[in-house]
């Protein structure tokens, strides 16, 4: 008996020892993403049909391209913006993981129209940012920009895809 136990002990601890050195991970390495230029964005004013700003954007419309969207970046110069684009309209919300710099973000339906802003959000923050309506589209922009050029419910957006 006390030969089985000690087997038993032995084969316990070989087995103990190999499936902890299988459960150790490697570090994750992360480089930063360079921008993509997919196309330019106007923003209007809706009440003067005025244009507020022309930006060069970077689109998200795969899974994985909204999943990580401007994760992963030190900062965005002020005439770049990444615009989400949705099949669907629907409220959506968005967070600030693993995301690096502030922004703000612009909420817009499917007849390309404000719904929200969301402004100054904080970097590497989980909070939920929720759209107040139903949005097709979602336009991340550097904190500031939307106080800025003064955008309200309302005013709209052009783009157009290279």
């Amino acid at each position: 008996m006390k030969r089985i136990l000690f087997s038993a002990a032995i084969l316990g601890i070989c087995f103990s020892h190999y499936s902890c050195k299988e459960k150790v991970e490697s570090p994750v390495l992360t480089k930063e993403v360079s921008f993509k230029k997919e196309g330019e964005l106007t923003l209007k004013k809706a009440k003067t049909d005025s244009i507020l700003a022309n930006l060069d954007i970077e689109i998200a419309e795969t899974e994985y391209e909204t999943q990580t969207g401007l994760m992963y970046r030190k900062s965005m110069p002020n005439n770049q913006a990444m615009l989400f684009i949705f099949e669907d309209e629907k409220p959506r919300s968005f967070y600030m993981k693993n995301t690096e710099f502030s922004l703000d973000i612009i909420y817009i339906n499917s007849s390309k129209e404000i719904v929200s802003i969301q402004k100054s959000a904080k970097p590497l923050d989980q909070t939920s940012l929720p759209s107040e309506d139903a949005v097709k589209y979602v336009l991340e922009v550097n904190a500031g920009l939307s106080d800025k050029w003064t955008l309200e419910k309302g005013d709209k957006i052009e783009w157009n895809k290279n």
